[in-house]
């Protein structure tokens, strides 16, 4: 199969989210069992598709993510994608990627499969479940403890307005001056943490 392949067979944006969700979870644990560790499991392009060397950081960052550079926050783009990433990346961005995609951590969401026509409801789904589990709801205090996931890429949820809106909506609290803290992130390897 070549690139253009792919492209035809992958023509809608719910088969292309199905598709790279699901390739990239799967390849972290293959490649976690052959032993590669951080930073080169994310940064070497170890996953062959098309005839193609992908990275995981090329397919979270450059396919999922729509080009976005890696550390600054989900508010800029980067250049440095090969030409094969941006023919095959997303035409919009969907925060909800960040509660399906799994790096083997404890702080990470569990791993699905994800279908193409089940996409959008399993990534809410993932979305009501990750959040509802990682986040604090302190009332006195009006503060919201959660995942340092939605700081990490900021602006993939709408900046803090973005992330207030979505905790509130998602956790079915009421509007109000919610502050936003972020817990500190599990680190702890915890592989083969398989969705129901």
């Amino acid at each position: 199969m070549t690139i253009p392949e792919l492209q035809q067979a992958l023509n809608t944006e719910d088969a292309r989210k199905a598709f790279w969700i699901n390739i990239y979870n799967a390849y972290f644990l293959l490649l976690r069992q052959q032993g590669w560790e951080r930073p080169d499991i994310f940064r070497e392009p170890l996953v062959p598709i098309a005839g193609k060397r992908f990275s995981l950081d090329d397919i979270e960052h450059g396919i999922l993510r729509r080009c976005r550079a890696k550390w600054a926050l989900g508010y800029l783009p980067s250049p440095l994608f090969r030409l094969s990433v941006y023919k095959l990346m997303l035409r919009r961005p969907d925060y909800r990627i960040h509660f399906a995609l799994n790096c083997g951590a404890r702080g990470c969401p569990p791993i699905g499969f994800y279908r193409e026509d089940m996409i959008s409801e399993q990534l809410d789904v993932a979305t009501h479940g990750f959040l509802e589990q990682e986040t604090v709801v302190d009332e006195t205090q009006s503060v919201l403890h959660t995942t340092p996931l939605m700081r990490w890429y900021l602006g993939d949820f709408g900046g803090f307005h973005g992330i207030r809106k979505l905790l509130v909506r998602t956790l079915g609290l009421k509007q109000h001056n919610w502050r936003i803290r972020f817990q500190p992130y599990d680190w702890q390897e915890a592989l083969y943490r398989f969705s129901s």
